[in-house]
């Protein structure tokens, strides 16, 4: 029997996407960057064949992620984009499922694993006494308690991230606070929660964070911080029973 050669798989793309593929790489050939002026659409139309509305809508698609804007005098530049904003209008627990939260919570904890050496690279006298107003506040209300009231539990990492630094890393923050707090709450309205038991032996407070903030390592605190997170890890492994 002959034996015949495989048929390549086709290109199921729509001509808008192929048009979108080919700017971007349009882009990249040329060396385009941020504040350049691109070719107007009719320009576009007549290079690839195709008409100027597929051109629009490509171009349209690029201008809601935030790649290329409309200047007045300049026609059609491109932009670089703000990263945090186009993932911040899909990111609602709601419309997520359990398994995309469930990742997107693990990265928050993987974020906050390894913010340590910026911490102590630039913590400062203010920002150490307004994160010590922080763990006063909650310790006046929930002293002890491994399931902290969800205001307090923002309020403390929240001051960290910002301690970073680090813009982008606080914007993801912000960007996945509705995740965090959808899954913090899920997680903590466990019973098992509280009867958790720790590998340490006892649960890493946030008062516990801040001292070793002040006279720790970046390693020490890193240490700490997993142990403070050691019950969503767990979760996010299975173990211990907490699901």
């Amino acid at each position: 029997m002959k034996k015949f050669k495989k048929l390549e798989p086709m290109d199921t793309g729509s001509l808008v996407d192929k048009v979108e593929i080919r700017l971007l790489a349009f882009f990249k050939e040329n060396n385009l960057v941020p504040g350049d002026a691109i070719p107007k659409e009719l320009e576009f139309a007549e290079s690839l064949g195709v008409s100027r509305t597929v051109v629009r809508e490509a171009l349209l698609r690029l201008r809601t992620l935030g790649l290329v804007e409309s200047r007045k005098h300049r026609g059609m530049i491109l932009k670089q984009p703000d990263i945090i904003n186009n993932f911040s209008r899909i990111l609602d627990p709601t419309l997520l499922g359990e398994d995309t939260l469930k990742q997107l919570f693990e990265l928050r904890l993987i974020l906050e694993m390894g913010m340590a050496d910026f911490l102590f690279e630039n913590r400062d006298p203010k920002d150490m006494k307004e994160l010590e107003k922080i763990v006063e506040a909650e310790e006046a209300n929930s002293p002890g308690k491994i399931r902290f009231a969800l205001d307090k539990e923002v309020a403390f990492h929240g001051k960290l991230y910002q301690m970073s630094n680090n813009i982008t890393l606080q914007g993801f923050q912000n960007l996945l606070l509705p995740v965090f707090e959808y899954v913090y709450l899920k997680e903590t309205k466990n019973e098992d929660f509280d009867d958790y038991h720790f590998s340490g032996g006892k649960f890493v407070t946030h008062r516990m964070l801040l001292e070793n903030l002040k006279v720790g390592t970046p390693e020490t605190f890193r240490n700490a911080m997993r142990r403070h997170l050691e019950p969503h890890f767990d979760n996010a492994f299975k173990k211990n029973g907490i699901k």
